[in-house]
């Protein structure tokens, strides 16, 4: 798919492209390119679920240009950083998960398992990844009553995405598991764990009790 480029304002750009996957790799392609002086001045990329922002564009009519061009492949999306997430997977949903994927609690966390994972932008809440890899055969649907409260380090799905929740908050995902770690700290630099392109391992471990 060719991506559009639209013009915003004096000194943006905006990449539309087909979805998730795609926006991972055009953000991967443009931060190794960033990196390596290829696009000029550009002081933001900004990745969302169908478009990449690139913002402080020096020279808006090349770039633009260049950006028509880019054809990334999947291979793009994965340079960033490896993070693993310890997962328990003890999940409110996650039998009513299995059955939607028509297999036994333990395929479904072999499977949760199994891919590796990028975050292909953020939102939602601070440190709150949306994180792409899943096969597209294994998409769910958002529980049709949000719960009032996720507990934080909740493992969840929803649609084509994965994430963890950062703290509790209201949320509609479909719940697999939980992990300890902390998403979101202050105190730490970069404050958030996950961060647009960087790559997630899901893996198994035993609870306390277990």
């Amino acid at each position: 798919m060719t991506p559009a480029v639209r013009r915003v304002g004096e000194s943006a750009l905006l990449v539309e492209v087909a979805g998730p996957a795609e926006v991972a790799a055009f953000y991967g392609w443009l931060r190794e390119r960033q990196e390596a002086g290829a696009l000029g001045a550009v002081e933001e990329i900004v990745p969302a679920a169908s478009t990449v922002l690139l913002d402080g564009v020096a020279d808006v009519d090349a770039l633009a240009a260049l950006l028509r061009t880019a054809r990334p492949a999947a291979a793009d999306a994965a340079s960033g950083p490896l993070v693993e997430v310890p997962t328990v997977y003890d999940g409110a949903d996650l039998a009513e998960v299995a059955a939607l994927w028509g297999v036994s609690e333990e395929a479904a966390v072999r499977i949760h398992t199994a891919p590796e994972y990028v975050v292909a932008f953020c939102g939602f809440a601070p440190g709150f990844g949306y994180l792409t890899g899943l096969p597209p055969q294994y998409e769910v649907p958002r529980r049709a009553t949000p719960r009032s409260a996720v507990p934080a380090g909740s493992v969840a799905l929803a649609g084509p995405y994965t994430g963890v929740y950062p703290r509790s908050s209201p949320g509609g995902w479909q719940l697999l598991g939980r992990t300890t770690l902390t998403l979101w700290d202050t105190a730490r630099e970069p404050a958030a764990l996950l961060a647009p392109g960087v790559r997630v391992r899901f893996t198994a471990v035993r609870g306390h009790g277990s």
